[in-house]
This record gives C-alpha cells, sequence and structure tokens, in this order.
C-alpha cells in the first residue's frame, strides 16, 4: 500500500500552530440516483499515523477494507451519519451532505480545534475550518472521512442490492449505469430512489402520462 506524506501537509502546518485536534470530514453518495448519501469526521491521532490514506475513490475496494478498520480502531474519534433518500429530495443534496457532514461532527466523541472539509462550508459550527478543493487527495485526516463514509455506503448498497436484486446496486451503487436505468425503464423506481434526481423523476412522469 503506498504511502502519502504530502497528504500531512495542512495537518502539521496546524499541529506547528499548536492545533492538535484536527477533524476531518468528507461525503460519499451525492451522484447516486439511489440510497443514502453519508458522511463522516474523523480525529486522526498525530502520534499514530496511518499509511495508505488517500481519496477513496483511487484506492481499491481491498486497501479501503483494510483502512477502514484501522481508522476506526486507531483514530481519536470518528463519527459516520447519513441521510435517507428522502431527504435528500426535500432539502437537496448540496444540503443534504452539508447537514450530513455537520451531523457527523457533532457526534464525535472529542470536540476538534479544527475541521478540513472536502469543500464544504459549515454553517452550524463555531469550530475555524478550512475548505479543500479536492480535500480527500490533499489531507489525511479528509482522507479517511472518504474512506469511512465511502466503506460504510457500499456495504449499505449490497444490503440494497439484496432487496432489490434487478438494479444491480452491488456493483453501480445507485450510479447511474446503462444497467440501472434499463431497470428504471423496466421495473420502475423503489423506496430508495431519489425522486428529484433527473432519470428517476423522467421515470415518475412518464408513469403520470400513460
Amino acid at each position: 500500500m503506498k504511502d502519502h506524506p504530502e497528504l500531512y501537509k495542512y495537518e502539521n502546518e496546524l499541529l506547528e500552530s499548536g492545533i492538535k485536534l484536527i477533524a476531518g470530514c468528507d461525503e460519499a453518495g451525492r451522484g447516486p440516483l439511489a440510497g443514502r448519501v453519508y458522511a463522516a469526521s474523523v480525529i486522526l491521532n498525530p502520534d499514530d499515523k496511518i499509511v495508505g490514506l488517500y481519496d477513496s475513490k483511487k484506492i481499491t475496494e481491498k486497501e479501503r477494507d483494510y483502512l477502514f478498520d484501522e481508522i476506526k480502531k486507531r483514530s481519536l474519534s470518528y463519527a459516520i451519519t447519513y441521510l435517507e433518500a428522502e431527504e435528500i429530495d426535500e432539502i437537496n443534496i448540496l444540503e443534504a451532505s452539508r447537514k450530513c457532514m455537520e451531523m457527523a461532527i457533532s457526534r464525535l466523541s472529542i470536540k476538534p480545534e479544527h475541521i478540513i472539509t472536502d469543500y464544504m462550508d459549515l454553517y452550524k459550527t463555531n469550530i475555524p475550518y478550512t475548505k479543500l478543493a479536492h480535500g480527500d487527495m490533499l489531507s489525511a485526516t479528509v482522507a479517511a472521512a472518504s474512506i469511512l463514509a465511502k466503506v460504510e455506503r457500499d456495504r449499505y448498497m449490497d444490503e440494497m442490492d439484496k432487496l432489490y436484486p434487478e438494479y444491480g446496486f452491488s456493483l453501480n451503487k445507485g450510479y447511474p449505469t446503462k444497467k440501472h436505468i434499463e431497470a428504471l425503464e423496466k421495473y420502475g423506481i423503489t423506496p430508495i430512489h431519489r425522486k428529484s434526481y433527473g432519470p428517476v423523476k423522467k421515470m415518475l412522469q412518464l408513469k403520470l402520462d400513460i
């Protein structure tokens, strides 16, 4: 597993300024047509650096699963949260992602002194934060949060695949693949589909027009 020491640049700068409790925060599942959106927040132990942390989408499933366990075991604190499709439809995916991340931060057992987010503004916290574009490729704590959120969401979608096997959720994780769109056209929508998303909205409209 490749080490990425450059991902500690922002954390090291904060540590040098006297800030030790640094939380990373990220979400998983903004783009899918179905399923929950997940978020995670993590405070890593600065004295116990985990090798291999990187953007969860750029590492293998085997690596993610290994790091998922290591992060949970070795971090100072972590929290994983989610919102259902109904709430995503109600408040939109951007606000749902923000709310989910703020929930994850609030549920940490240790209050962080600083937060690094994957380019998300936080409205419901008085804790200083830094938002980084592509934060999961630039910050170890954001990368750790992205791994927790993605693994948890992927496992949830594997469970949904057992309930709705026609849609291929274990493979597509709810994203709009060809098989997923074909299944929507053939079988209609499920209770976990996001009704505000284009292809799902289209299926609903077609049903109303019949």
